[in-house]
């Protein structure tokens, strides 16, 4: 499968990337918001059973590596598409969890691993850019070849407070230009899911009727 480039990954520089890990410790606010999306991560690897063999895609610059890291026996492996990311990551966190963390250079599209490789595929915060539902089935039908058990992923979804005002906002816009981040109505998205092969094992809110942030902790739906 080709490779897909996405308008928005252009932007990941090695100075954008070093900003992407800041912005989650610069304010009280984002310190917050990382403390609620580290707990939910947390119940959803619960949710998935304590997988020993993760798959972090893409890891970013290694924002939940601690948490992945806390079961001691865990296999760990750690991809992302922007070189940049990954060089930060390197730069960024502690020898000893790094030796922990086996890191690759890949895409979602087209992971470079073979069948059933992983128990779970751990996936913050890349649904919610991906505005076309043919790729959001070509990055689940690439996650369903390669986990043999689970994965976890966020994205925003509707019926909350947020979704209603972003809404609101984008209307009111007098231009239009290209949106990499959308809002997804749940229940087409949860059809996706199951079209690609999976079944929902739970979900987890950021805040209930309020945020606009989901994770999801699908199941493997074998023949």
């Amino acid at each position: 499968m080709q490779t897909k480039n996405l308008a928005f990954s252009s932007k990941y520089t090695f100075q954008h990337a070093l900003k992407y890990h800041d912005k989650h410790r610069n304010t009280l606010g984002h310190r917050l918001s990382n403390w609620r999306e580290q707990r939910m991560a947390a119940r959803a690897l619960a949710l998935a059973g304590d997988p020993a063999t993760v798959l972090d895609l893409p890891c970013g610059t290694g924002r939940f590596w601690p948490l992945l890291a806390r079961k001691e026996d865990r296999t760990i492996l750690a991809a992302d598409n922007s070189e940049a990311m990954l060089s930060v990551a390197r730069e960024v966190n502690p020898p000893e969890l790094l030796a922990r963390v086996k890191t690759f250079p890949c895409s979602a599209f087209d992971i470079q691993m073979g069948n059933d490789s992983v128990d779970h595929i751990f996936c913050m915060r890349l649904l919610h850019h991906i505005t076309r539902p043919v790729d959001r089935l070509a990055i689940l039908s690439e996650f369903y070849r390669v986990t043999r058990d689970t994965v976890a992923l966020s994205l925003w979804v509707d019926g909350n407070y947020k979704a209603v005002q972003r809404k609101k906002l984008e209307a009111r816009r007098t231009y239009k230009t290209y949106q990499n981040r959308i809002v997804l109505n749940h229940a087409v998205v949860e059809r996706e899911f199951t079209d690609a092969g999976f079944v929902i094992a739970g979900h987890i809110d950021f805040l209930k009727f309020y945020a606009m942030w989901r994770v999801y902790v699908l199941k493997k739906n074998t023949p």
